[in-house]
């Protein structure tokens, strides 16, 4: 399966994004997925998953009630809506995918990987 994320920007501190991961090659509903970011000089962190069918969901402490992962099946889509967007936020922000119904956490537990997209949020 290929992704293809989209949507970064920049955006004022406390404002909103979302990002888009398109999934093609494969059927999305057949995968887990993931949100991770990277920030300049530090590590790639988690940020959210999703089960294939969507019904659950699970967020790092760090954007909980601030970030929410959906999908569309039918869209082959997941999405990743920032709200309340801090400056701590920026980063390179990429969708993976592993084949399975549930969602995983860690960068080793996934297969496939999109090209990241840039959010910025200027303080």
């Amino acid at each position: 399966v290929q992704l293809q994320a989209s949507g970064g920007g920049l955006v004022q501190a406390g404002g909103s994004l979302r990002l888009s991961c398109a999934a093609s090659g494969g059927t999305a509903s057949n995968y887990g997925m993931g949100w991770f970011r990277q920030a300049p000089g530090k590590e790639r962190e988690f940020v959210a998953a999703i089960t294939s069918s969507g019904g659950t969901t699970y967020h790092a402490d760090s954007v909980k009630g601030r970030f929410t992962c959906s999908r569309d099946n039918a869209k082959n889509t997941v999405y990743l809506q920032m709200t309340s967007l801090k400056a701590e936020d920026t980063a390179v922000y990429s969708c993976a995918a592993r084949r399975s119904y549930y969602y995983y956490t860690r960068v080793d537990e996934y297969d496939y990987w999109g090209q990241g997209t840039q959010v910025t949020v200027s303080s």
